[in-house]
């Protein structure tokens, strides 16, 4: 059997008295997508930032490429790819430009091909040397994909892809998840209600309290039809 990408024990993390996580147990092996949903502060950033490597847990282990993430090298880093609230992308520079900075610090191999196919693949070809300071929220929002996968990591972290999306962005994020799948990618989506992603199986988690549950196929239904709050009494 193929090693996990993530592997949790114990996972907690605490801002000061506080516990936003507690004891998370979670596995994810390549070619899987989990989605974790809950309400706003439930925990769902705080999770993709310590698989990340950029914020380190208060108690418990997060294994990455079997790799504690809080010693995450620039190897391992390169195999992630992270889309969230923040864009990481220079407004002052365009569309073009930006991808040529990532491709260069992903060491992505015939990059000026990349670059335009990826321009293509989000729909911002005819956007390429537009600087980005310029763009709607959700033109942002597709450039941060490509921006994520341009080097195809083998681990995709990401904190509620389809908002500021229109109909067409979300159908456009969801074949980028499905073809990352395909090729044995990893995935974690966070997400306040069920993502519905055609053609992807995804496992279900729900953060309540601090821990993360997996959500029976009967509890998927109730959450799909806006019954959260059936769920809040465990």
């Amino acid at each position: 059997m193929a090693a996990p990408v993530v592997e949790t024990h114990g996972l907690g993390k605490t801002f000061g008295l506080h516990p936003v996580l507690r004891e998370i147990e979670f596995r994810l092996l390549p070619g899987r997508g989990a989605a974790v949903i809950g309400g706003n502060g439930a925990g769902k950033s705080t999770l993709l930032s310590i698989l990340a490597g950029l914020s380190a847990p208060s108690e418990g282990q997060a294994l990455v490429f079997g790799i504690d993430s809080r010693r995450l090298g620039p190897r391992y880093r390169r195999r992630i790819g992270m889309i969230s609230h923040r864009s990481y992308l220079y407004p002052n520079l365009t569309a073009r430009e930006n991808l040529e900075f990532y491709a260069s610090l992903y060491g992505v191999a015939d990059a000026p091909t990349q670059i335009d196919t990826w321009l293509a693949r989000v729909g911002l070809e005819a956007s390429a040397d537009e600087r980005v300071r310029a763009f709607s929220r959700g033109m942002e929002q597709r450039l941060a994909a490509a921006r994520a996968m341009i080097a195809d990591p083998m681990l995709l972290l990401l904190d509620e892809p389809f908002s500021s999306l229109d109909t067409d962005g979300q159908a456009l994020m969801s074949r980028l998840v499905v073809a990352a799948l395909a090729r044995g990618a990893a995935v974690v989506a966070t997400a306040h209600a069920v993502p519905e992603i055609e053609n992807a199986e995804l496992d279900l988690y729900e953060i309540v309290r601090g821990r993360m549950f997996p959500l029976k196929e009967k509890e998927r239904e109730e959450v799909r039809h806006g019954r959260l709050r059936t769920l809040l009494g465990r």
